[in-house]
């Protein structure tokens, strides 16, 4: 399935346009199936997708990945320094003239990834462990900076630079909800299933019989995931191509700029293949969801906004499975075997 997956990748988009387009009021009845600004077809989808990932986690590790001061540092820097800054530079730069969907693309920039980049990293063979912890830092930092850093972005630097200010009150709850729903829930159901199975069977059993079982589950909640979203924002997507395609664009550099950064400056440090590779997807990645319940939340449903923050994960989704491959090609031409091959994290010292 992994061999075909951007075939199913286009398919999931195809049926979720078909079913947006074909089936009346399946947009309005899916969003009617929400808990505060959480989606809950949505949170299904993504639960079913992250669980097989987390579960694979060996969190008895996890110590050693934040004694990698390298990679610590370096991720958060890229993170929460670079990627948002970036960000604004280019929402200015592709929309000056669209302030909504400026705002849109800012917020967009400040919500980092803690839900799918978990099964990119996983597809391009990143390091499990590592991503983990990243993703967990990420959250915690997403609930105490983001509304500090909206304020940054949105109104000090653009009144230091002379540009016009954007007002936005983000809510705090909105920020926590989505960070224990999106990551909370299969962090810990991950981490339970581990702790639990390996102490009844083993680890060799857990490893070589129980995750088989439940991995392909994580590909299944992914194309369902992508069906959902294409049939709720289908609608938008023809009804708006070019405000669709201005927004794109600055996602698109976005994406690659900030991905390839990640696989340089981590070659550079001499990361290893696979820690490399999970630094460039949690760098490159994004939480739509956090930023279409932000922009919802503060704008409203209709507003410029939420299109931007809707376009995200339409323009992430075909962009990240592109740059999968992107690693994996890589990781042939750039990594010696050495880096490749690192030894098993309980060689390390």
């Amino acid at each position: 399935m992994d061999r075909l997956l951007p075939v199913w990748i286009i398919a999931a988009m195809a049926v979720g346009l078909i079913l947006g387009s074909v089936v009346r009021g399946l947009n309005a009845g899916l969003e009617a199936l929400k808990v505060g600004e959480v989606s809950l077809p949505i949170a299904v989808g993504l639960l079913v997708m992250m669980y097989p990932v987390l579960a694979k986690v060996r969190y008895d590790h996890a110590h050693r990945v934040m004694a990698d001061r390298r990679l610590m540092v370096t991720s958060l820097v890229i993170n929460w320094l670079l990627a948002p800054a970036f960000m604004f530079a280019l929402a200015w730069l592709f929309l000056p003239d669209l302030p909504e969907y400026r705002t849109g693309l800012i917020i967009v920039g400040l919500a980092r990834c803690i839900a799918m980049v978990m099964i990119w990293n996983d597809l391009a063979c990143g390091d499990r462990e590592s991503a983990a912890v990243l993703v967990f830092i990420n959250s915690v930092f997403q609930v105490i900076a983001f509304g500090g850093l909206g304020w940054l972005y949105l109104q000090w630097l653009p009144a230091l630079l002379g540009l016009p200010t954007t007002s936005a009150d983000f809510s705090f709850w909105a920020i926590t909800a989505s960070v224990l729903v999106f990551l909370g829930i299969p962090l810990l159901a991950g981490f339970l299933t581990r702790t639990l199975g390996e102490r009844a069977k083993g680890r060799d059993w857990y490893e070589a019989h129980f995750l088989p079982k439940v991995g392909p589950w994580a590909l299944y909640g992914l194309l369902f995931t992508i069906t959902l979203l294409f049939a709720l924002q289908g609608g938008t997507i023809l009804a708006q191509p070019w405000d669709v395609f201005r927004i794109a664009l600055p996602l698109l550099v976005y994406f690659l700029v900030i991905f390839v950064a990640g696989i340089a400056i981590g070659r550079w440090l001499n990361l290893g293949y696979a820690k490399t590779v999970t630094l460039a997807f949690t760098a490159a990645g994004n939480n739509f969801e956090l930023a279409i319940a932000v922009a919802v939340g503060t704008f409203g449903v209709t507003s410029g906004q939420a299109l931007a923050g809707v376009v995200g994960p339409l323009i992430e989704v075909p962009v990240l499975v592109a740059l999968v491959y992107v690693a994996l090609w890589a990781r042939k031409r750039y990594f010696t075997p050495e880096m490749i091959a690192a030894p098993p994290m309980e060689e390390k010292p």
